[in-house]
């Protein structure tokens, strides 16, 4: 090469170093959280919940073909998005081994899967906020599908639609600060096992992961609010930090005033909602957690839980509050003080 060439292809060199040293870091403060908030959509969680809660899938049962069978399309959905699966894992599925969800006079399980999804942060990676929702249901009773619709198709689906809104705040250059793992728990309806077993084998150090919102049950309403559907139950979210309690507080009031309604909250609520879904194995291990979940109805556990029965505008509301906690929890600065024990 002669020394004009040298000379040009040094002066290209600083040229191209000099743009890349100004470019400048996305304001996370001028992102339009409420433009991600709205992709999440009653269309979208409709046409998710009918596939997850339909007949074909039978019930879900934990191990059996039709649970395994709704994991697969929440993998396909992901792939779609363009979420991966975890750094660190192979595949999207975390075995669970039947072995391990052995109870005294409880049906024996099939070997079953937890599945992650997964969004790396961008500042603070080694940082985890978890968000999850068991995929489990009953199965099927005297030849009779149970599909668990709002048992916990709703929280299901759910966690499909906030992944995919944090996935388009990304590409428009505002992927979440701190990582974010999409996990769907299995064998919940027989003793919360897939948390359990997530808690115990985590991918992540548990002393990295951050909180853990979890979503069981967000898609119809109870006799207390019969007349009033714009409520969600928030259960657990000041028992560990304060600071996780007011984020979820103030992310309601900004974005989406729903009535959070804390009677089960109460530590001598006669019905130990907080010991009985999957936030509870993390609160276990020092983990601050917020339990999203709609009350108890006419057909819980039974084969009325249907997607028609689903109030779509509801569960869109109640999914939309739980992104907007979780971009705060990514996006701000520290992480939520654990205050209590």
């Amino acid at each position: 090469m002669n020394r004009l060439c040298l000379l040009a292809a040094s002066a290209l060199l600083v040229s191209c170093g000099a743009s890349t040293s100004v470019e400048t870091k996305k304001d996370y403060a001028k992102a339009d959280v409420t433009k991600y908030m709205k992709t999440i959509t009653q269309a979208d969680l409709k046409k998710h919940l009918y596939i997850v809660a339909g007949d074909d899938m039978q019930g879900r049962n934990t191990g059996e073909e039709g649970q395994k069978k709704a994991g697969r399309y929440l993998i396909d959905q992901y792939k779609k998005d363009g979420i991966s699966f975890p750094k660190g894992a192979s595949d999207f599925y975390q075995p669970v081994p039947s072995a391990f969800m052995t109870r005294a006079f409880s049906p024996k399980l099939g070997d079953s899967e937890n599945i992650w999804a997964y969004i790396e942060g961008t500042e603070k990676p080694d940082e985890v906020l978890v968000i999850s929702a068991h995929y489990d249901h009953v199965g099927m009773k005297n030849g009779e599908v149970y599909n668990g619709a709002d048992d916990d198709g709703s929280g299901t689906v759910a966690l499909l639609e906030i992944a995919q809104a944090f996935m388009q705040a990304k590409k428009d250059g505002y992927g979440p600060k701190r990582s974010i793992l999409f996990l769907h728990v299995t064998g919940e309806e027989h003793g919360l096992h897939g948390s359990r077993y997530y808690s115990e084998n985590p991918l992540f150090p548990i002393k990295n992961t951050i909180a853990d919102l979890n979503i069981d049950m967000i898609g119809r309403r109870d006799e207390e609010h019969k007349n009033n559907g714009n409520y969600v139950y928030v259960i657990g979210s000041d028992r560990l930090s304060t600071d996780l309690h007011n984020i979820n507080e103030e992310a309601n009031k900004k974005y989406t005033n729903l009535k959070l309604d804390y009677t089960f909250n109460a530590k001598d609520d006669p019905n130990h909602f907080y010991e009985r879904s999957d936030h509870y194995n993390f609160a276990k291990k020092g983990i601050p957690i917020i339990f999203y979940f709609n009350g108890v109805h006419e057909d819980y556990h039974k084969q009325g839980d249907e997607p028609q029965k689903i109030e779509y505008d509801l569960l869109a509301k109640r999914t939309q509050l739980a992104f907007v906690t979780a971009w705060e929890l990514a996006n701000r600065e520290n992480r939520p003080v654990v205050d209590k024990k």
